[in-house]
């Protein structure tokens, strides 16, 4: 993989597969809820975009503008969204493409980067499953089977999500804890 052995510093180390395994473990998320958008919205093809701009990256590209501009695009198409859930589609692709960015900063809000996708599809689930959050459950259980080690390594090295504002925040905070827990009984 090209740049594969460029490391990112800061508050510590992030290297480029580092930042290609939580990207995909991103998209993997959003590609779950990308018809949602699709489907409200099918003329508007920026969270596709997204999608494959953040595919660029996994595949071994260097991170360019491509992923940034594809991140804001896809929020900005979240904006305009009919529903609650087509906004957190997009969103999701967004957060996907954006995670190529991942800052090693040791602060909270960038626990985002590696979750938030996650969280957004099972909101996404809740919501096409009329509100009901053992939906979510299900699948913020697929999210925590779906992560690596390598992903849970990474994600420790940020302090805690915050379990503070709406629904989306709480089941990011849920998979964050619960992750924490299954890397520290590895």
């Amino acid at each position: 993989m090209t740049q594969s052995g460029h490391t990112v510093s800061g508050d510590f180390d992030l290297t480029m597969d580092e930042l290609r395994v939580v990207a995909h473990y991103a998209v993997r998320h959003a590609e779950d809820v990308l018809s949602t958008f699709e489907r409200a919205v099918p003329d508007d093809p920026r969270p596709r975009a997204a999608i494959d701009a953040a595919r660029v990256f996994i595949n071994g590209a260097k991170r360019t503008a491509l992923q940034r501009t594809a991140a804001v695009d896809a929020h900005r198409a979240a904006r305009s969204a009919p529903t609650e859930a087509s906004r957190l589609a997009a969103r999701a692709a967004g957060d996907a493409a954006a995670a190529a960015y991942l800052h090693p900063i040791a602060r909270a809000g960038q626990v985002g980067h590696i979750l938030r996708a996650c969280a957004n599809a099972a909101r996404v689930g809740e919501l096409e499953a009329g509100g009901d959050p053992a939906i979510g459950d299900a699948l913020l259980e697929r999210s925590r089977r779906r992560a690596t080690p390598l992903l849970i390594d990474v994600l420790r090295r940020y302090p805690a999500a915050p379990a503070t504002g709406g629904r989306v925040a709480l089941l990011m905070s849920a998979l964050d804890l619960s992750l924490r827990e299954r890397g520290s009984a590895s």
